[in-house]
């Protein structure tokens, strides 16, 4: 069986929020009510937004900014409304300075009657972005992958001490005399995991 390397050189772990976060921060009249999410999928963000625009039905700008996936390559940041690059892209930046991902923060703002111009309307965002943050908790996750198998009953112990000794998860499973898992795993593993697979007898694999 195949010896998994140092779990700590894996570059499979990314930063994100542990809950959702919210709070309101204020500057001269106008108010800013600021959340923070842990997302994984766009669908999750549009429902954030789509909440938020009911509930904040009456407010002037619904600004927002999230990235997704640890390459940093899936991102966007909206102004809604608000001059050119001063609201979405002062809390992308927070979000990139802090170095997280799967997380969409939204700013609310009511308009208090006093201009803020444009250097303001930066500061108030990019510390709207920060209270967020900072009202939240980071935490380290890990990219996860997953593989479906099917095994004899009797290659049952193998494949369980290779589930204990790799703290493997089963999401799904059927116990009959053909065996079917779902494991899950993090994704530094698997090269060495599917090695080990293919050594127990009997055992057939396919990915995700």
């Amino acid at each position: 069986m195949q010896e998994f390397a140092d779990r700590s050189t894996f570059d499979d772990t990314y930063l994100t929020v542990l809950r959702t976060s919210d709070g309101l921060y204020k500057d001269r009249s106008s108010k800013f009510f600021y959340f923070a999410f842990p997302v994984k999928t766009e669908d999750e963000i549009k429902a954030h937004l789509h909440e938020l625009r009911k509930k904040y039905y009456d407010a002037r700008h619904h600004c927002y900014a999230w990235n997704l996936g640890k390459d940093n390559d899936n991102f966007r940041a909206n102004d809604d409304g608000e001059p050119n690059h001063s609201a979405g892209d002062p809390i992308l930046g927070q979000i990139r300075s802090n170095n997280l991902t799967n997380i969409l923060i939204v700013v609310v703002r009511y308009f208090g009657g006093t201009k803020l111009g444009i250097s303001g309307l930066i500061q108030a965002y990019k510390s709207s972005a920060a209270l967020a943050i900072a009202d939240n908790e980071i935490i380290e996750e890990q990219l996860k992958s997953s593989v479906n198998i099917q095994f004899p009953y009797l290659a049952m112990n193998d494949v369980m001490k290779l589930i204990k000794a790799n703290e493997l998860q089963i999401t799904n499973q059927e116990m009959t005399l053909t065996c079917k898992m779902r494991l899950e795993f993090r994704k530094g593993i698997e090269e060495t995991l599917t090695a080990s697979l293919d050594e127990i007898e009997g055992l057939v694999f396919t990915n995700g």
